[in-house]
């Protein structure tokens, strides 16, 4: 007789990733301890040895609440039991930019960079369906566009830290299950119940909402039309990397280049260009490219457009250019 069903998921879901990897490439779980972390540490202990690799694991400590070091503690020892080696946590300070949940992501990051770095390490992901449908969502409600909709990809880079989320296509139920059926006692975050949190009231209020208007199946149809609108905007992406190439002259772009294109390969240019020039990506809104493209579509003899990041766009002699203001 075989494992449960839910079991043999979460084990298929870390087979296939790591097959793509290359060979003999050590892993490292990122666990907080939650039943999809714990569930894929679980998994990872499984699916490593008969793959011939080595499988760590690490816990980041924000430290926002009373006893976290506790809980750290909790969560190094039973990656141990699980026969994660090493395993480990790594305490970090949460004081950046972009209000306190995108402070902590940047320090958890950062933490799990360095530790993948020091290891050479593949590091895994317990992100779900569930999370995905959330982010979809999330991202709908800031108006980010196709790439923003595409949710959370289930490979990226970080530098020279590969990332890896096997459990997209696996709902939040099956992890617990999973976790229930090992004898997993998973550690419940409060954060995760405070509707101070954006993502917890999608979880909590809109996601069921939308299942109530509109029957069950949400969460899976909005990470399907994520992994849709992720081929899509591959695609645009890979046209726009040879626009760009094809309109730069001298570090400006020239307009004639830029013209004809299709205005969402057209955006996207001009995106890349202000975030070479040195705009921020994280403050280089829609509105400011809209302006961009009017630079080169609706041309009325416009002096220039400010960007964040103090830079300016100007129009002169058939070419784009971005300068710091007042150079």
């Amino acid at each position: 007789m075989g494992p449960d069903p839910a079991v043999a998921a979460v084990r298929l879901a870390v087979r296939r990733a790591i097959d793509d990897l290359p060979e003999g490439t050590p892993l490292l779980v990122a666990c907080s301890g939650g039943a999809d972390s714990l569930a894929l540490a679980a998994a990872v202990a499984f699916e490593a040895p008969r793959a011939g690799r080595n499988a760590g694991g690490v816990t980041v400590d924000h430290g926002l609440q009373e006893g976290s070091a506790h809980v750290a503690d909790r969560v190094v020892r039973a990656m141990r039991d699980l026969g994660l080696d090493p395993a480990g946590s790594v305490t970090v300070t949460v004081d950046g930019d972009g209000g306190p949940e995108n402070a902590a992501r940047q320090a958890r990051y950062a933490a799990l960079d360095r530790t993948a770095e020091r290891l050479g390490a593949t590091v895994l992901l317990g992100h779900t369906l569930d999370d995905q449908a959330e982010t979809v969502l999330l991202g709908l409600a800031r108006g980010s566009g196709a790439r923003s909709l595409a949710g959370m990809p289930p490979a990226f880079q970080r530098g020279d830290v590969h990332y890896v989320r096997p459990f997209l296509d696996l709902d939040r139920a099956t992890t617990r299950r999973a976790c229930m059926v090992m004898g997993l006692e998973p550690w419940e975050d409060p954060h995760n119940e405070d509707p101070a949190y954006t993502r917890v009231r999608v979880r909590q209020q809109v996601l069921p909402a939308l299942e109530k208007a509109l029957g069950p199946g949400v969460p899976a149809a909005l990470a399907r039309t994520a992994r849709l609108l992720r081929d899509d905007a591959d695609a645009l992406d890979a046209l726009a990397d040879r626009a760009y190439t094809d309109a730069l002259h001298d570090e400006e772009l020239e307009v004639t280049a830029l013209e004809g294109l299709p205005r969402a390969v057209r955006t996207r240019v001009l995106r890349r260009a202000a975030l070479f020039a040195g705009s921020p990506a994280g403050t280089l809104a829609a509105v400011h490219v809209d302006e961009l493209d009017r630079l080169v579509t609706g041309w009325h003899g416009q002096r220039h457009v400010d960007l964040p990041g103090g830079l300016r766009a100007f129009r002169r002699q058939g070419r784009l250019r971005f300068e710091r203001r007042g150079s």
